[in-house]
């Protein structure tokens, strides 16, 4: 799986003009789903996603994770970070995983979060979103969990 991780100071999301999520200080991460993505890489992705260190601590470095700072977590579906981009002037996303594979990890993703995290929202997967976000930095990172073979309950 992949998600590309954004430091916000807000962010939100709408489908048709109806707010789905929202959160103030924390991480934006928008979510792609690769064919070979199981539960266990969607349990893998959150753990880094909760546990990456982003945010700055008295020193001015980036040592503090989301789950130090209790910021919110705005999950976003992407099909387009799975795509392939190596050729041509159009996408192939015949790396993406299928709709309901992906929405499956997706929704188990979101599930997930909630039992671990505080403050989580999410957007819609399949819908036209609108995203706003204030990236704080600007710090974006972008990180891929494959299958590690080691269940995290998920």
């Amino acid at each position: 799986m992949i998600a590309l991780l954004q430091r916000v100071t807000e962010a939100g999301v709408t489908v048709a003009g109806r707010e789905t999520g929202r959160i103030g200080r924390g991480v934006l991460a928008f979510v792609g789903v690769r064919p070979e993505d199981d539960r266990t890489s969607a349990a893998r992705l959150l753990e880094r996603v909760l546990g990456y260190r982003l945010f700055e601590d008295t020193r001015g470095r980036m040592n503090l994770s989301l789950r130090d700072i209790q910021g919110g977590l705005l999950l976003v579906p992407q099909f387009t970070l799975a795509a392939d981009t190596d050729k041509g002037m159009r996408a192939s996303f015949a790396t993406a995983a299928p709709p309901e594979v992906a929405r499956e990890l997706f929704e188990a993703l979101v599930a997930r979060a909630r039992t671990l995290h505080a403050a989580v929202a999410w957007g819609e997967f399949g819908a036209h979103m609108q995203v706003m976000l204030v990236n704080d930095g600007p710090v974006t990172f972008w990180l891929e969990s494959g299958r590690t073979g080691t269940p995290f309950g998920l």
